[in-house]
């Protein structure tokens, strides 16, 4: 967890308790789990707080073999700004919050604990990320510390990028599948853009629009070059002034390219001509066509006449 500067000030409530597990998994999933000792408590809520806003999570009671009490919730996140993502779960706005634990015995008296961070997780470089956006509507919800030790939640808005949902891959075409994240769509307008790495050819395609999804079909027809040469194009969607990288990016996939694998396809356009084509996600999760022409289109009748 990243550190963050201590929050408030004054004189620091006594009872602390130290989360047994304190996560966001896939990319909006909340997972907590505190051990209170005795079993005297009716009920606990996981309280979060930014400024004077108030969310509550109601916990689980797990009795415990040692007479312990293991209190637990696992819920859905939402951005408090993001219609249509369900009524489940809090809705959190852009900031840092603060994690309290309710608890409340059976004589209806409630008590406030603060939440300290949990011990520092070893660094993993296993095949999914420590934390990643969500696939609803691109918010990171992420778990930090303050420098003086306390559990807090950072919530920060989604970044504005055309994501790639799929790509089909025909014999005469690829189509581009996408959504638009982290903006308007402006009424469902916008250009498809391929341009030529290292160089500044461009070629364009109008997608076909429905809300903030869009689907295209590369231009292939305009990405040859020529009978033995060999290209590389990025794919972009202009929106208004702004040209957003066609990427995956709302994933939990820590090696995009060694896990989206895709074939080389020799696809025949209209025209006639044949290219070898590979359509694939980089490293950093960009959509990126590679063309080769294997067979230039031939001279129509009316060309040679």
């Amino acid at each position: 967890m990243h550190t963050v500067p201590a929050i408030g000030g004054g004189i620091r409530p006594r009872a602390q308790l130290r989360p047994v597990h304190y996560s966001v998994s896939s990319g909006r999933t909340l997972n907590f789990a505190v051990s209170v000792p005795g079993r005297d408590i009716a009920s606990a809520d996981l309280m979060l707080s930014h400024g004077t806003s108030r969310e509550r999570v109601p916990l689980e009671l797990e009795p415990q073999a040692d007479g312990t009490l293991l209190l637990t919730a696992t819920v859905p996140l939402r951005h408090r700004d993001r219609p249509g993502q369900g009524a489940r779960g809090p809705a959190l706005g852009n900031g840092i919050w603060r994690l309290t634990v309710l608890l409340t015995d059976a004589a209806g008296s409630t008590r406030r604990v603060r939440v300290t961070a949990a011990a520092n997780a070893e660094i993993s470089d296993g095949p999914t990320l420590t934390y990643s956006p969500s696939p609803v509507d691109g918010t990171v919800f992420r778990p930090v510390r303050s420098v003086d030790g306390f559990a807090l939640l950072k919530v920060r808005p989604a970044r504005p990028h055309a994501e790639l949902t799929s790509f089909d891959l025909r014999w005469d075409r690829i189509t581009v599948h996408g959504r638009l994240v982290g903006r308007d769509t402006a009424g469902g307008s916008g250009t498809a853009e391929a341009v030529v790495r290292r160089g500044s050819q461009t070629a364009t395609a109008e997608p076909r629009w429905d809300g903030d999804r869009f689907t295209f079909d590369v231009p292939l027809d305009r990405m040859g070059g020529g009978r033995g040469t060999s290209r590389t194009w990025d794919l972009f969607l202009r929106v208004g002034g702004s040209r957003l990288r066609i990427a995956r990016r709302l994933t939990d996939v820590r090696h995009p390219k060694q896990v989206y694998r895709t074939p080389f396809r020799i696809i025949a356009l209209d025209s006639g001509a044949l290219l070898r084509v590979h359509a694939h996600v980089t490293a950093a999760g960009a959509l990126t066509v590679a063309c080769a022409e294997l067979e230039p289109a031939h001279r129509s009748t009316e060309d040679i006449a």
